[in-house]
Order: structure tokens, then C-alpha cells, then sequence
């Protein structure tokens, strides 16, 4: 997401998330990402994306690190990328990583629900009131005397 600016991180905000993406758009003129739509076959869903193989590395000897196995596939439109480096095969970490995409890709779609406000008794802020007002006096009987009353 877009940071608008360094003051608003300190900020504290009274917005949902939905809301606050909204908010956040509105103020820039521009809209909230679009719903990506996620083709059922791997076929389309690839003719979107592009895809690396490399070495990957790491434990698993020899093979694993001669051989590309190592498979990262991008989506263009969105960039989001997913990796798959966990089989000896090619082809099994292709599968693995346009799973893991398709996942992503999901969760981009998926709109967080807002959150629900806390509503706190009015038992509970009578006696946080009451600790407060204990506690500035504990803090005033801290102090020196003031030498004018004397």
C-alpha cells in the first residue's frame, strides 16, 4: 500500500482497514487495487506470468546445486511472486509454485473485514478513573512543600 506521508504512521487511526484503504485512496485520487481475476487452469494463469528457473541452493547436495530446479514464477500484472525450491524435480517445484501463487493471489482479492469496536463497561472506566486519580495523588504527596505556604 502507498505510504502518503512520515507523519501518518504516528497517527493514530479510528478507521478500519477496509475503511482506511479507502480513506487512504480517496485522498490520493486514485482507487483500491482491482479484484484480480484468478483463471481455474494453469495454463492461463501462466500466459500471465513470467517464470525463472536457477539453482537453488542450500541443503540437498550435488543435484540441487547443478541443476535448476529452483522455479519462481511472477505475476506481470500484480508482481507478485511466488518460489518453489523444495523438490529435486523441475517440474513438481512448478506445480508447487503456481499453487503458492494462486494462494497469493487470493489473498489480494480478499478484502479484511472491519474490526469491531470494543465497547468498555462503565464499571471498568469508573474504576480506571478511580486508580487514576489514587495515583495523582500518590505523585502529588511526592512532591516538596511549597515554601510560599509555609
Amino acid at each position: 500500500m502507498p505510504k502518503i506521508s512520515d507523519k501518518e504512521e504516528s497517527v493514530p487511526c479510528y478507521f478500519s482497514s477496509a475503511e482506511l484503504i479507502n480513506y487512504k485512496y480517496n485522498r490520493m485520487d486514485k482507487q483500491p487495487p482491482a479484484e484480480i481475476t484468478v483463471p481455474r487452469s494453469d495454463e492461463a494463469l501462466l500466459a500471465q506470468c513470467r517464470i525463472e528457473t536457477f539453482r537453488a541452493g542450500g541443503p540437498g547436495g550435488q543435484h540441487q546445486n547443478k541443476t535448476e530446479t529452483a522455479v519462481r514464477i511472477v505475476h506481470l500484472a500484480t508482481g507478485i511472486s511466488s518460489v518453489a525450491r523444495d523438490e529435486r524435480s523441475q517440474l513438481r517445484n512448478r506445480h508447487l509454485a503456481i499453487i503458492r501463487l494462486r494462494e497469493k493471489l487470493e489473498a489480494h482479492n480478499k478484502t479484511p473485514e472491519p474490526r469491531l469496536r470494543t465497547i468498555i463497561p462503565k464499571r471498568e472506566k469508573k474504576r480506571r478513573l478511580k486508580h487514576k486519580r489514587q495515583r495523582s495523588q500518590t505523585k502529588k504527596l511526592r512532591k516538596e512543600p511549597d515554601p510560599d505556604l509555609e
